[in-house]
């Protein structure tokens, strides 16, 4: 469901069906985002890659250029030495090493998917935010009305001695307390707003809400960013792990020397010849330290297949607390649908009245706006519901 531009921020119905899940990751556009921080993100991805490429060229020695000039003999003598001692085999450390750049590439590419996923999500919570609390200042003027059309009434019966002043006075309270209410609730509006313009350098009325469904439990975890995270950590601790055993295990290098020696401006040539040597040497490092480098990596490895388990169960455990609060919502949406089957039924009967002059207009006035606050309750029970589910596919990649 895309992010489309509309005159105000509207709230579809969603209904309890499984979709494809990377459809409604859709929503999750990052033109939400402002360009700033989307150059952000980018120059960040710009910076992973290249932290990626250099690391994948570590394990090449670098080519060494030495100039030489000798002050302390009879004649000045000056010379190049370029040099190179380039390991060729590692038991495998050449091999682990390219990727272990791989696997952090994967990993800080995760992170920074989440990151702005992240904030897409913030957006996204305060746009819900804004349209609930239009909700609630909707309620908040038909409260003010019927705390008025109550102030009236107890104000009538306290005149003509049907009622005690302390009912008045409670009333007034009320409708004082509803007032204020209603002041709150534009303040956190135009907070909520201001909080969506630090992270949009668009208008928050430019976007709709999208709808999210239910899905399974097994799609969660299948597509479940921190999971993936967790496994891409492994695959890298693993690779650091082997690299830190290779280390200290026998390699071969090859090795190469130029010598060039130069005229110098006393002396127009040199008996000395240029000199070049090549060939193999077989390193065996002897470390104390070994032992306790390579355990030390083991265990990183070994801690981080163990935090796969554990954010496995916490995904569950998540994904579980987050479906009991969507059925709880459910049960008050379904509450709050017989409620207002309630107040249609007694609307007709006090309409009724009113004609035969039983009942007052103020009375139907009363039950009318009580039914539209229940109206209004329905919509914000949806959006607490489309809240929780966004939760959910903030998690997913």
């Amino acid at each position: 469901m895309h992010l489309i531009k509309s005159s105000k921020v509207k709230l579809l119905i969603c209904s309890l069906i499984s979709i494809n899940l990377f459809a409604s990751n859709e929503a999750f556009n990052e033109k939400i985002i402002s360009d700033k921080r989307l150059e952000n993100f980018n120059l960040t991805k710009e910076q992973i890659e290249q932290d990626s490429s250099k690391l994948r060229k570590d394990w090449i020695n670098p080519v060494t250029y030495q100039y030489k000039k000798n002050l302390g003999e009879e004649y000045e003598t000056a010379q190049s030495i370029i040099s190179i001692n380039q390991p060729i085999f590692q038991s495998g450390g050449i091999y682990k090493a390219i990727k272990y750049a791989d696997s952090t590439y994967d990993y800080a590419s995760l992170e920074l998917d989440q990151q702005k996923k992240d904030l897409i999500t913030q957006a996204l919570n305060l746009l819900y935010g804004i349209e609930k609390t239009n909700l609630n200042i909707q309620k908040a003027k038909y409260t003010l009305e019927n705390a008025k059309i109550d102030v009236n009434r107890k104000k009538e019966q306290v005149l003509n001695g049907f009622l005690d002043a302390s009912y008045l006075d409670d009333a007034l309270l009320n409708l004082n307390s509803t007032k204020h209410n209603l002041v709150d609730l534009k303040y956190k509006k135009e907070e909520l707003i201001n909080s969506f313009n630090n992270i949009s350098s668009q208008d928050y009325t430019k976007f709709e809400l999208p709808v999210f469904k239910i899905f399974s439990e097994q799609e969660f975890i299948e597509n479940n960013i921190e999971l993936k995270k967790a496994e891409a950590n492994i695959e890298k601790k693993g690779n650091y792990s082997y690299m830190t055993m290779a280390k200290y295990l026998p390699s071969v290098n090859a090795f190469y020397t130029y010598s060039k020696y130069h005229e110098t401006d006393y002396k127009p040539g040199t008996d000395k010849e240029n000199d070049q040597t090549f060939g193999l040497s077989l390193n065996v490092p002897f470390d104390s330290r070994t032992y306790n480098d390579v355990q030390s990596k083991r265990i990183e490895y070994l801690k981080s297949k163990l935090n796969l388990e554990n954010s496995i169960d916490d995904e569950k455990t998540f994904f579980k607390t987050k479906l009991e609060k969507i059925s709880m919502l459910d049960e008050r949406l379904q509450i709050t649908r017989e409620d207002l089957e309630v107040y249609d039924s007694i609307l007709k009967i006090i309409n009724e009245e009113k004609q035969a002059q039983i009942k007052t207009q103020s009375d139907l006035d009363t039950l009318q706006n009580s039914q539209k606050i229940k109206s209004l309750d329905l919509k914000i029970y949806e959006i607490d519901r489309q809240m929780e589910l966004l939760e959910l596919y903030a998690k997913l990649h």
